[in-house]
């Protein structure tokens, strides 16, 4: 099951741009590794913003959840992200399912 997520980053007032930073790296690392596994399709960072979007491949929502909250950026300052979750659908199979309900 594809997904598409967003995630948007803030980041309170006792936090410094070096801590942010340092989490941020290591969300990346293990951002890029889910990549390299075949879990996240592709990223991107959204420029001049601290918003991130991926496209992920996973069996379903229960994955999804639990990869959410095992995320290093969740963990340590999950109460500033927010992730916007949209379930996809192949354009290819949208188009098939509608001709099949075209009326002859």
């Amino acid at each position: 099951m594809l997904y598409h997520l967003e995630f948007t980053v803030g980041y309170g007032a006792d936090m410094s741009q070096q801590d942010l930073f340092r989490i941020w790296s290591e969300e990346a690392k293990v951002a890029l590794d889910a990549k390299a596994k075949g879990a996240v399709v592709d990223l991107w960072k959204v420029a001049g913003e601290r918003r991130v979007i991926a496209i992920l491949d996973l069996p379903g929502p229960d994955v999804l959840d639990q990869i959410s909250l095992d995320l290093p950026i969740m963990q340590q300052m999950g109460q500033h992200v927010t992730i916007k979750v949209s379930a996809l659908r192949r354009y290819e199979d949208f188009a098939s399912d509608v001709d099949g309900r075209l009326k002859p």
